[in-house]
């Protein structure tokens, strides 16, 4: 007679009785579990670019930081100004506020500084734009790649690490070609136009800028301050040369700061010209690599020759502007830096506005290098592959900021 215990040792795990009809189980054929977890089933590169993109709510992402990669904690985040903004205005036009009453968040949403002429000139509410443009970059970065460029990945049969590849490289064509043409745009309005480098010297300072020509830079300033943040943080992840980008977003930033600060505007709208318009073409060709390595050398030949034009021939023309043509500024305003004063020209600035751009330039050098190196490996051995990037061998234990903030 079998005992209670015997009974309670012998049940048949759930799992086996499924297998058996009732009345066929033997107890001898019982065997026990192993006790193993089942294998979790990897998650594809698909699934994670998915997640970085999950909110795990609004607070958490702001605390975090997570909220770079959530569009849509993003744009909560970016819309708080225009409802303060227009809860004001109700404000006004209902009696509760006087008319005369300044909106304070006019600072956030448009460029200030107005004169009566109608030009603007800098402001210490430009910090104020800038922070909310950050903002508005990354909501605009995240959209465009979860809405439009992933769609378009995954139509394309592009797979595993060449999406965020490409996703990466499609917004920089989006981002490039639209800040190029307004580039190009605003450049046409100024005495410059065309690299007439004469004119960034003659008439200085020059104080007063257009709409256009502020809304511009500032804009340019919000986007490589948002991108600086990407890159410090390592939400993409890192490249080969991830040392050379530092230092170019970081040189970027010096000049954009100092020659918006010391009236020297018409030389920074064609140093970005330069660099935006080049900068399309390099994201095209690669864009078109990840989709069709046979149909990526034509657009990579074609985008050596913008860069060389754009990038060095332009660059060292801008150069030699500084070093030749700097004596063209009227002598009372080179020759004395006083920053109590607005004055901030003098005879060793030259070599203040000459040194970053010197940097850039060889910055674009080693990128140069790099480039011919891949042409000639291209015309040569058939291999068009981008040496600067680690698509397909991360080492273990490398994390980018994304892969973080999921696990947390």
């Amino acid at each position: 007679m079998l005992s209670r215990d015997d009974l309670h040792f012998r049940q048949i795990p759930l799992n086996q009785q499924q297998e058996q009809s009732y009345g066929e189980t033997s107890i001898s054929e019982v065997k026990p579990l192993s006790g193993k977890p089942r294998p979790k089933k990897r998650k594809s590169s698909k699934d994670d670019l998915l997640e970085n993109y999950v909110s795990k709510g609004f607070w958490d992402d702001l605390k975090t930081g997570r909220w770079m990669l959530v569009p849509s904690s993003a744009f909560i985040l970016m819309i708080v100004a225009p409802i303060l903004y227009w809860n004001h205005k109700l404000l006004v036009q209902y009696g509760l506020l006087k008319p005369d009453t300044p909106n304070p968040f006019t600072y956030l949403l448009w460029v200030s500084g107005e004169q009566p002429n109608g030009t603007y000139t800098k402001s210490i509410y430009d910090f104020a734009f800038l922070a909310q443009h950050v903002i508005f970059w990354s909501f605009v970065r995240q959209f465009v790649t979860l809405h439009i460029l992933r769609p378009m990945a995954i139509a394309l049969g592009i797979k595993g690490n060449k999406i965020m590849r490409f996703l990466e490289q499609g917004y920089a064509v989006f981002y490039f070609t639209v800040l190029g043409t307004l580039g190009i745009f605003v450049m046409r309005g100024l005495p410059t136009w065309w690299y007439k480098t004469e004119y960034f010297w003659i008439d200085y300072p020059h104080k007063q800028m257009t709409w256009e020509l502020k809304t511009y830079y500032l804009m340019q300033a919000a986007y490589w301050i948002q991108q600086t943040i990407l890159l410090a943080a390592k939400i993409e992840k890192p490249r080969k040369d991830f040392r050379e980008l530092v230092a170019h977003h970081i040189v970027t930033l010096w000049l954009i700061g100092w020659s918006y600060n010391i009236y020297l505007t018409y030389i920074g709208v064609s140093v970005f010209v330069t660099m935006d318009v080049s900068d399309i073409f390099l994201a095209l060709a690669k864009c078109v690599n990840y989709v069709s390595e046979w149909a990526s050398p034509p657009f990579f030949a074609f985008f050596v020759g913008v860069w060389t034009y754009f990038r060095h021939y332009l660059n060292i023309w801008i150069l030699w502007s500084v070093y030749t043509q700097y004596q063209l500024i009227p002598e009372k305003e080179r020759s004395r830096f006083a920053p109590q004063e607005d004055k901030w020209l003098d005879w060793w600035m030259k070599w203040q506005v000459f040194v970053p751009i010197f940097l850039l330039q060889l910055i674009n050098l080693f990128w140069y290098f790099l480039i011919w190196r891949i042409l000639i490996k291209a015309v040569f051995y058939n291999d068009l592959h981008d040496d600067r990037s680690d698509d397909e061998d991360e080492p273990e234990g490398t994390q980018t900021t994304g892969d973080k903030l999921k696990a947390q």
